[in-house]
């Protein structure tokens, strides 16, 4: 079971120590200063609950956790204010936030409120527990949210290759760093090029889905492949990564070489042909990483296809 994740910003010293023992036998918890500290925590390690020490007066904090939560990949991410009083809430329906608690009541009700903080953002939104990266229903809406609105955009569907031999040899553990530093890589690229209409869903296993323009799509990918094949290797014990493979059984018991982990990325667009359904679309954008796979090492391909209406 994954440890839960707390980020704790605040400037008061005192009120962080108290948080961090509340903390301590429950959760990890991640103190900041302010938001700016913790923002690059945030963006590159989502935690699963934000407690945040502020006032109705701090508008430049209320702003980014605004933007943040505006942010497909954050909108479920929960955010607990730790408040003076009554009189120094910000404003319910301008600062997007689950939940207020007072500093007086911080001891007696903050283990509490932070497990039910926690509790109901994982009952209203599917997000992948390892990744925390939203699941199939929220990749569903996204693709789907577009299409209705009529916008131009691309799909790309991230797979990787000979990653079960890799899991079989080295364990379940560092199998879950791999599927783990992925997501975190494509969603640090992608979201670097389009901060805010960029889209990263984990439909599951060693399958990634991102949704871009079309104009940066193909960039963005090339990035993701080049810094992939960086970091993957490094996993990978020194004499396995001096020889290029492993050596382990395959489905059918027999020992194989397998080459060092790969990615293979399909791309569809709507810029070409239109779509009415989310379905149609990913189907596509499968069926290209299906033939990327057929090539040897990491590598992408992009639909061009045009359909003429009629």
């Amino acid at each position: 079971m994954n440890e839960k994740t707390v980020v704790v910003i605040s400037q008061d010293i005192v009120l962080s120590g108290i948080v961090g023992r509340m903390l301590a036998n429950n959760y990890k918890a991640f103190p900041f200063k302010n938001i700016q500290s913790a923002i690059d925590h945030i963006y590159n390690t989502p935690p699963d609950l934000i407690i945040f020490d502020t006032s109705k007066q701090d508008i430049f904090s209320m702003d980014i956790i605004n933007n943040l939560k505006s942010d497909p990949i954050f909108y479920q991410l929960p955010v607990l204010v730790i408040i003076d009083g009554p009189e120094s809430v910000p404003i319910w329906n301008s600062f997007l936030v689950e939940d207020y608690l007072k500093k007086s009541d911080l001891e007696k009700e903050g283990l509490i409120r932070v497990s039910l903080a926690i509790l109901r953002s994982e009952r209203i939104v599917e997000v992948n527990p390892l990744t925390k990266l939203p699941g199939n229903i929220s990749i569903s809406r996204q693709i789907q949210a577009r299409i209705d609105s009529m916008e131009v955009f691309a799909l790309a569907y991230a797979d990787l290759d000979h990653f079960k031999p890799f899991n079989d040899h080295y364990g379940f553990t560092r199998g879950d760093d791999v599927i783990r530093i992925t997501g975190r890589l494509i969603l640090n690229l992608v979201k670097s090029k389009q901060p805010q209409s960029g889209f990263v869903g984990h439909i599951g296993g060693d399958d990634f889905v991102f949704l871009m323009s079309v104009d940066m799509v193909e960039e963005t990918t090339e990035d993701i492949i080049n810094a992939f094949d960086r970091i993957i290797p490094t996993l990978y014990d020194k004499e396995d990564k001096e020889r290029g493979f492993i050596e382990t059984l395959d489905r059918q018991g027999n020992t194989r070489k397998f080459p060092i982990t790969s990615i293979s990325i399909g791309i569809a667009t709507n810029r070409n042909r239109s779509f009415t359904h989310f379905g149609e679309i990913t189907e596509i954008a499968s069926e290209m990483k299906k033939l990327a796979k057929q090539s040897w090492g990491s590598c992408y391909l992009t639909d061009r296809r045009a359909v003429n209406p009629g």
